[in-house]
């Protein structure tokens, strides 16, 4: 079954880099860690949306496909449910986070991003899935 909802997708930046990003332009981007929160309520479900992100050698498409150029992924989280969702996950992880990359990945909604920095992976002491389980 294909499952349809939000996911969170934690990457690792291995260096600093300044990356071209679409429309967004060049981006600067700090070496650490990333979580990328994105829906896919299309008929591939989450975890096809996923592996296209990683997948390497695709045309870029959504924000994070440029990034993944570069960065690696670390671990991921699904939320099964409805596009509302991807906004609130992305309110409580940008509470969390050192950084937001502006506007990244938010070009239909209003929130101010939905990629955020943590120089430590957050996956590591469990403070992403403690806030977004509670």
């Amino acid at each position: 079954m294909k499952v349809k909802g939000t996911y969170i997708l934690v990457v690792e930046e291995p260096r600093e880099e300044e990356i071209k990003v679409g429309a967004l332009g060049s981006l600067h981007f700090r070496k650490g860690f990333y979580v990328y929160v994105g829906s896919a309520l299309g008929s591939g479900g989450i975890i096809a949306r996923i592996d296209r992100h990683i997948a390497p050698g695709k045309k870029s498409h959504w924000h994070i496909d440029y990034f993944m150029k570069s960065a690696h992924p670390v671990g991921e989280m699904h939320f099964p449910g409805k596009k509302m969702e991807e906004c609130s996950i992305a309110h409580k992880i940008e509470s969390l986070a050192e950084e937001k990359a502006p506007k990244f990945g938010s070009s239909d909604c209003k929130c101010a991003s939905h990629l955020f920095y943590f120089k430590k992976n957050p996956m590591k002491n469990n403070k992403i899935i403690k806030t977004l389980t509670v």
